[in-house]
């Protein structure tokens, strides 16, 4: 389903004339309400005036989540603050947060890009929407609840955690549609198992997951467990929360709104733009937001455009699922490594489940060592040990192949690993303590 066709099937022309006005306008805005802006722009020697092509945006400075740490609470509202009507806070756990402020037309926005998003996922009025995103100043409940009801979809505003009444819920109401991570997914599928509740008689045949990153065989083990199709979501609290870019039903990239938010991929070490089908760093500039609109907005997250139109009829931009970020890659002995390569990785290996915690440390010698600590299946603990250790092997001889750098491994029984309602933490590196 496309939510809004005259603006994901807009002709490329129409929609970069659509975009550069906007980018024109707000350069103009930041320049003359955000002091922030006022001196980088100033100190690059560009103004409004001097954007005259798409091309120019490269003439103006980029934007960091230090950046908006630094001005954090309000330094870079560019609207007076009794036109904001709600403000939500990135979901990090440590160090000042960030803050993306909404007039009523950021969240009607926002509610139009949620709807794109769930319809890219076959989201209609007749369909009953569990939403278990969390709610509050995290951005993923509220602007899952504002699509569905923007579809006129019934949306169950569950929030994370409390499984067991999710799954009541669940199987008493008629969920046809899942909106949450899809670690907690897989937590729900694996809760339901050991209840014996068989999701597969259930209607839920979709679902929207995001907040996160996963990997294609994650999606293949959720749309197996659920028997549904499982749907990446992307978007970042900095930006307007989800719905920033969504898979439709040919699954094949991520379509970005792009006349809400002007996408780019550069080089993340130059900062200039790569060509189309290259990996490099994405940035975002919110050609439409009014509370805290940002320039060249830098996310960290590695992916590439897919070149050519896709066959669901969208016009727009696509994107590949993330590859990782430049602020959450490992450098091992030298070698980068992202956890979700990792992850691609482990779940092809049988006897395998799919949560794994990755320990960074210095050792005796000063050189980094890695444990990688895997859930595998129970049998696996009732078996003889040489079993244990021909598994424990492999999954080392396939991570040294994969990665080039290798892993010490320790099996451990399932749930033995610390479990999330919201993002999972994949990672803990000892080596920054």
């Amino acid at each position: 389903m496309i939510y809004n066709p005259e603006y994901e099937c807009m002709e490329t022309a129409a929609r970069e004339k659509l975009q550069l006005a906007r980018l024109k306008n707000l350069a103009e805005k930041l320049y003359e309400a955000v002091p922030f802006y006022r001196k980088k722009m100033d100190e690059l020697g560009v103004k409004a005036a001097d954007i005259h092509s798409l091309a120019d945006i490269e003439r103006l400075p980029f934007t960091t989540k230090d950046d908006m740490r630094d001005n954090f609470p309000y330094g870079l509202l560019a609207c007076p603050k009794s036109m904001i009507e709600e403000v939500h806070l990135s979901s990090g756990t440590t160090g000042i947060p960030v803050l993306d402020a909404y007039t009523r037309t950021d969240v009607e926005i926002w509610c139009e890009s949620m709807a794109r998003t769930l319809a890219g996922g076959g989201c209609t009025k007749n369909d009953t929407v569990q939403n278990c995103y969390g709610y509050g100043l995290f951005t993923g409940g509220p602007g899952a609840h504002y699509g569905a009801r923007t579809i006129g979809a019934n949306v169950l505003p569950m929030s994370s955690g409390n499984t067991e009444r999710q799954l009541m819920v669940m199987q008493e109401l008629g969920s046809t549609m899942l909106a949450c991570t899809p670690s907690y997914a897989l937590y729900m599928a694996e809760e339901a198992r050991e209840r014996g509740v068989d999701l597969h008689k259930l209607p839920i045949r979709k679902g929207c997951f995001g907040a996160e990153p996963w990997s294609e065989n994650m999606r293949k083990e959720i749309e197996e467990r659920y028997d549904m199709k499982a749907y990446d979501i992307y978007g970042l609290t900095e930006i307007i929360g989800p719905g920033v870019a969504f898979e439709c039903e040919a699954q094949d990239g991520l379509h970005i709104n792009e006349d809400l938010f002007y996408p780019e991929i550069i080089d993340p070490e130059t900062g200039k733009q790569v060509p189309i089908g290259e990996k490099g760093e994405l940035v975002f500039s919110t050609i439409t937001k009014e509370g805290t609109p940002l320039l060249r907005y830098r996310t960290r997250d590695i992916t590439y455009f897919i070149p050519g139109r896709c066959s669901c009829g969208r016009t727009t931009i696509r994107m590949h699922r993330l590859f990782g970020r430049t602020d959450d890659m490992l450098i091992i002995r030298g070698v980068n490594v992202f956890p979700s390569q990792i992850e691609h990785a482990l779940i092809e290996i049988e006897g395998t489940e799919p949560h794994y915690l990755i320990i960074v440390d210095r050792g005796p010698s000063h050189l980094d060592e890695v444990e990688l600590q895997v859930e595998v299946k129970q049998e696996f603990f009732s078996d003889e040990t040489k079993n244990l250790e021909s598994l424990r092997n492999r999954i080392e001889s396939v991570m040294k192949s994969k990665l080039q750098v290798g892993l010490k491994v320790k099996l451990v029984e399932p749930k033995t690993l610390e479990r999330s309602m919201g993002k999972s933490k994949r990672v803990i590196d000892r080596r920054k303590i």
